[in-house]
């Protein structure tokens, strides 16, 4: 932690190549991170290892067609050490390889397309030999309808994933802040429903739902209906990735879509989910670098994800680059109603709605973070129009705002959350 120059220094992600943060000298610093996760040494033969174990071959014979999820952008998943060998043990299973779709789930995030969706992807081999197409939430003739989950929520799949014979979601198992952790059920759903679906599941009523938290599944009402939609489709195959701090694979899986997941999230809890003895009045933490740093919207998961070490009234100190500045049109026009009409007025207006307005879930979800305390930001990527939106303070430099806290606390004891929302801090 010390630098060179012997004062305290702190790396956490940000954009591309992270962020130094030199901390005020006499600071007494506690970085939370997760404990040593163990890394996969040679990677391909895991991910051949879990797709030969975890029934792909069966549920592949006789199959004619098969659809793959993937996560978009804004997810580190990575793709590149799958989808080539789960894309030949299809065709080798008897799958035509023309009839195998690799498909992005974007939910109502933007499509990934041309460099964006090599990056995405990670092999051109793939790009070359198979289809890979977008997921788009707002086309209502590419999706299937369903009826209804018990609790209302319409089920409207894309048709593509549900008329396929093999399913198959990939994904990234992590702390997300609605849904407990991400990966598995949750690249269906959200991720490749229609718009109809996903602003049902994330109206007021569920985003308001306590459960509705980083790491929390039991009760979460996402997760529930979530899993309701899995099993209303049939069910689906999963293979499910962790990562550590350096995007390296530590954990790989295969199987039925809900089984494997929750093998997923019993393996990431126990580096995920940090244990402190108390909360802090000064916190930093970052939006978890690229590629989920790339907007504010994304932001907010780091703002969240730090609360559990923040004292009420504390402040929070957020690092995040937003190098494609706010979000979309939808989330832009949410948060100019969070900052004209604050916190209290904003809830109450959405309060009522069936269904929320694109992005303003996570307008809504801001609003816990401002409960608890102040919120800093520090971004280069965003102009003075985007961060007159934010509805949080701007500030020129994370040590500037780190030593204003200290000061107005009289408290010089500093949590630092390097990897931002991937770690999740729970005060006793």
């Amino acid at each position: 932690m010390e630098g060179a120059d012997g004062q305290m220094k702190v790396k956490i992600l940000y954009g591309r190549g992270g962020l130094d943060v030199r901390l005020p000298d006499g600071c007494e610093p506690t970085v939370i991170e997760k404990p040593p996760m163990p890394v996969i040494g040679d990677a391909k033969s895991a991910v051949a290892a879990a797709l030969d174990q975890g029934g792909l071959a069966a549920a592949a014979a006789g199959a004619r067609s098969a659809c793959i999820l993937i996560c978009d952008i804004t997810r580190p998943v990575p793709n590149r050490l799958f989808l080539k060998p789960l894309v030949e043990r299809l065709v080798r299973s008897g799958v035509p390889r023309d009839a195998v779709t690799v498909l992005v789930a974007t939910g109502l995030h933007r499509p990934n397309l041309g460099e964006e969706l090599a990056e995405v992807v990670g092999d051109p081999w793939v790009l070359k030999h198979v289809r890979v197409e977008n997921h788009y939430a707002r086309d209502a003739a590419d999706h299937v309808d369903l009826g209804c989950t018990r609790r209302g929520t319409p089920i409207r799949l894309d048709r593509r994933f549900v008329e396929a014979d093999v399913r198959i979601a990939t994904g990234l198992v992590e702390p997300h802040f609605m849904a407990g952790y991400s990966g598995g059920r949750k690249v269906i759903a959200p991720g490749i429903a229609h718009a109809d679906t996903i602003t049902t599941f994330h109206n007021h009523r569920f985003m308001s739902d306590p459960c509705a938290d980083n790491c929390v599944l039991d009760g979460n009402p996402l997760h529930r209906e979530q899993l309701e939609i899995l099993e209303r489709i049939g069910g689906a195959l999963a293979l499910n990735t962790v990562i550590d701090d350096q995007r390296r694979l530590a954990f790989v899986n295969f199987g039925e879509c809900r089984t494997s997941h929750l093998d997923a999230v019993a393996f990431v809890r126990r580096y995920a989910e940090v244990a402190l003895p108390r909360r802090f009045t000064t916190v930093v933490t970052s939006a978890a670098g690229y590629p989920l740093d790339k907007t504010y919207y994304q932001t907010v998961k780091g703002m969240v994800g730090a609360l559990g070490a923040l004292a009420d009234g504390g402040d929070l100190v957020v690092a995040s680059e937003c190098s494609e500045g706010l979000g979309s049109a939808e989330y832009r026009a949410a948060q100019r109603r969070l900052v004209d009409a604050g916190p209290e007025a904003f809830l109450a207006s959405i309060s009522g709605k069936a269904n929320a307005d694109i992005d303003e879930w996570q307008t809504q979800m801001q609003t816990r973070s401002l409960a608890r305390g102040r919120i800093s930001l520090f971004s280069e990527g965003l102009v003075p129009a985007d961060r007159a939106l934010t509805g949080v303070e701007s500030v020129a430099s994370v040590e500037r705002a780190v030593a204003r806290s200290i000061e107005r606390h009289r408290d010089r004891r500093v949590a630092v959350i390097p990897e931002g929302p991937y770690v999740i801090p729970r005060a006793a």
